[in-house]
């Protein structure tokens, strides 16, 4: 199989891609993949042919998940995986986890290999959907790697894995690999890695000659059952193109408002209905009052200026010092759910649902992570559940 890399303005929605998102849909009715999760199948014992009697349609993808945040840069990985199984024994349907090599500010202070998390995760969570928010797959990592170690994740838990990929940050792929390209060359590689990670899932002989990668292998081991890949992005431009080259998008309320109709258009470019795509939307809330919010801002400062400044900044202690500098308490925490009464909550869900987010991702910054997943189950999930 020979590919060129595909022109960061354009793509085309191949018919391989249309069938990964019928079995998406499959995989996603059969799974119980969604808030009603209490009645899910077993992950390990569903097949293919057994599945296919549980597909409905394309608005499947289109069910309202909670999902919760395990983040590297707070938690060492041990404490990780017991949040995740707690989170996903307590009804969330989805555990994402960041993927980074430095954390965002130093005082976070931690920063674990997410695959290792997921591998470890997968066998204490078995009813959740699990992947990352994100994955660069272009400088740290290579694409084939990547593709490798997500066939292998899928081949452990056959129809929970999903792959988010972003164009990276220099706080990653500055400062392990000492490069850090324009944005239009990261996306250029991110377009192109997108192509050889399909490629390779595939299971065929790959002979794959870019304008960054170059690739002549088979992977032996596909994955089990198709991955869903969602593609981050923040700006109008990365918008745009996560529509025309990912499965679905991986984004922030503010993006998503501002820009969701740039992302709808680059899927319709590229023959994709927008309606049939899952969107992750990651949403901060503190279980508290406004001192423990506070708290937890110290740590999440940068948030504000992330993707508009910071990404270019390779030094978290460097990120750290600017957000303080620039960025008040107050601002980071004015689109972030506080507070201990479950309505003002379970409203800021419900509004990013009828936003059109299908999979609304809960992280919350402060140390006690039980007493979020607690709340949650208790006073959150079942309402949510029942509005749906």
């Amino acid at each position: 199989m020979s590919a060129n890399p595909a022109a960061i303005t354009g793509d085309s929605w191949s018919a391989d891609r249309r069938e990964l998102l019928r079995w998406t849909t499959m995989l996603a009715a059969a799974s119980g993949v969604g808030l009603s999760g209490a009645h899910a199948q077993s992950r390990g014992e569903s097949k293919p042919e057994a599945t296919a009697s549980a597909v409905r349609s394309g608005s499947d993808l289109r069910r309202r998940t909670l999902g919760f945040m395990l983040a590297h840069e707070q938690f060492p990985v041990p404490q990780l995986v017991e949040i995740g199984a707690h989170a996903s024994r307590s009804g969330f349907q989805l555990l994402a986890t960041s993927d980074h090599f430095q954390p965002w500010q130093a005082n976070q202070g931690h920063a674990g290999e997410a695959w290792v998390t997921l591998g470890a995760l997968g066998a204490q969570a078995p009813r959740s959907w699990m992947g990352t928010t994100v994955t660069c797959p272009t400088l740290r990592y290579n694409p084939a790697v990547v593709a490798e170690t997500f066939a292998t994740l899928s081949n452990l838990y056959p129809g929970r894995i999903f792959l988010g990929v972003g164009s990276g940050e220099a706080l990653n792929e500055q400062a392990a690999t000492g490069e850090w390209p324009e944005w239009p060359e990261r996306w250029e590689r991110l377009v192109e890695a997108i192509d050889v990670i399909r490629q390779l899932w595939a299971g065929q002989p790959v002979s794959h000659n870019g304008k960054y990668y170059t690739v002549d292998a088979k992977l032996y081991d596909p994955p089990a059952r198709p991955i869903p890949l969602l593609t981050a992005a923040n700006g109008k431009k990365s918008m745009r193109l996560a529509g025309q080259h990912g499965d679905g998008l991986i984004t922030d309320p503010a993006s998503w408002q501002q820009h969701k109709s740039e992302w709808q258009e680059g899927a319709r470019s590229a023959g994709k209905n927008p309606s049939d795509m899952p969107v992750l939307v990651e949403h901060y809330v503190v279980v508290g009052d406004e001192t423990e919010a506070k708290r937890a801002a110290e740590l999440w400062r940068f948030g504000p200026k992330a993707f508009k400044s910071y990404y270019n900044i390779a030094d978290p202690a460097h990120i750290q010092q600017r957000a303080e500098a620039e960025i008040p308490l107050e601002q980071v925490i004015k689109s972030w759910a506080v507070g201990t009464d479950p309505q003002i909550h379970i409203a800021a869900i419900q509004k990013l649902f009828d936003s059109g987010a299908t999979i609304v991702n809960v992280h919350s910054g402060q140390p006690d992570q039980k007493k979020v997943i607690d709340f949650y189950a208790s006073h959150v999930l079942p309402k949510i559940a029942m509005a749906d």
